[in-house]
This record gives C-alpha cells, sequence and structure tokens, in this order.
C-alpha cells in the first residue's frame, strides 16, 4: 500500500485537477441550474461510474493500447468529441420557456446518468491522464502496482463524488434565481452550448501526442 505521505500528496494533487471546470463540471452544473440539485447529484453519478470505468481500464492496461495505438485512440476522441458536440447543439436548441419550468423538461435519472457516464467514458484524455498521472504515486516495492493503482483510482473516484457533489449543490442552489430570469437563463445556455461545442472542437483539433505504431 502507498505511504501515507504518497497519499497525502496524491489527494492535493487529485484535488487540484479535479475543481478544474472541464467537461464533466459543465454538465453538472448545468443539469443542477436547470433541472436542480438532484438531478445534478445523478449526473455526477453517471459521470463517476464512467471515471470506474476509465480506472478499470489502466488497471487492465486497456489505456496503454489507447497510448500506443493511433487507430484505438482516434476512433475514442472522434466519438467523444462528437458527443460534446452534440451536448453544445441540444442546450442550443433547447427552449427556455422549458429551461424556466424544470418540470416541463425533466429527465430520468436513467437518462442523467446515461449521459453523465458518457461523457468521462468517451474521454480519452483521461484514459491518457490515468496512464500518465497514477504511475507517478506508485512505488513497486510498497507492493503490487496494480493494487496501488486501484486505490489511487477509487481515491480519484470518490473526491470526484465530493468535488463534483459540491458543484451540482451550488447549482442547484442558484438554479432557482436562474429559472427567473429569462435573460439570464438565455446567456447560460448560450455559454454553456458554445462551451460544450468549443471542447468537442478543441478535443477533435488537437493533435495527437501518444506514440505511434
Amino acid at each position: 500500500m502507498p505511504s501515507l505521505s504518497t497519499l497525502v500528496l496524491y489527494v492535493i494533487a487529485a484535488t487540484l485537477v479535479l475543481v478544474a471546470p472541464g467537461p464533466a463540471v459543465l454538465y453538472v452544473v448545468s443539469q443542477g441550474i436547470r433541472h436542480g440539485s438532484r438531478a445534478a447529484v445523478t449526473a455526477v453519478l453517471g459521470v463517476h461510474a464512467g471515471t470506474l470505468v476509465q480506472v478499470a481500464a489502466a488497471v487492465l492496461g486497456l489505456s496503454w493500447l489507447l497510448l500506443n495505438s493511433s487507430l484505438a485512440f482516434m476512433v475514442v476522441k472522434y466519438v467523444g468529441a462528437a458527443y460534446l458536440i452534440y451536448l453544445g447543439v441540444k442546450a442550443l436548441l433547447s427552449r427556455t420557456k422549458a429551461m424556466e419550468d424544470p418540470a416541463a423538461e425533466a429527465k430520468t435519472s436513467r437518462r442523467l446518468l446515461g449521459e453523465g457516464f458518457l461523457v468521462n467514458l468517451l474521454n480519452p484524455k483521461l484514459a491518457l491522464f490515468f496512464l500518465a498521472f497514477l504511475p507517478q504515486f506508485v512505488d513497486p516495492s510498497r507492493g503490487a502496482p496494480a493494487l496501488q493503482i486501484t486505490v489511487f483510482g477509487l481515491i480519484f473516484v470518490l473526491l470526484g463524488l465530493c468535488t463534483d457533489g459540491a458543484y451540482a449543490l451550488l447549482a442547484g442552489v442558484i438554479g432557482p434565481w436562474l429559472r427567473g430570469r429569462s435573460r439570464v437563463l438565455r446567456g447560460e445556455r448560450y455559454v454553456v452550448g458554445t462551451t460544450f461545442i468549443g471542447l468537442g472542437l478543441f478535443a477533435a483539433l488537437t493533435p495527437s501526442t501518444q506514440r505511434h505504431n
């Protein structure tokens, strides 16, 4: 098992990574503003179910495939980028009237879980992040590397549930205030939509940095 000092350093580093806004945070916050804290927390559970799959992939070595196979990386990269663009277009096309009344366009828990799950599952940079980030804290002299990576990955998920959960609750609190102001709500819709589209285009157009076979 990792030493206490290593765990403390890892928790600090992982928390700094998690609090930085990205696709997952953006998705969670948008759901909290539109549908309330409960919907946002459900989205958080979906997001980190996707993270769990990424952790399992890192432990099983599937992330290595993304690093070394141009085809595998490009497929996941473009599918993930397309999904972010889809979320952005959907946000731009959503009706302000429906957003003012959460019940008018309520999402089922299954849909929230599914969308959140795909946000992190279809993120190849998260897989490569785990591949590059987690091994920095692994000490082979303290046990099996796979077990240590599993521990670090589970800690990352738990921290993510906490940080994204905080974003979810905050968005749920300010959501009712925003829903009573249609002009602000329209602005939120355009900001969220264009940001998702921008993230998708950035992901698609950014040159790959993994090693080619």
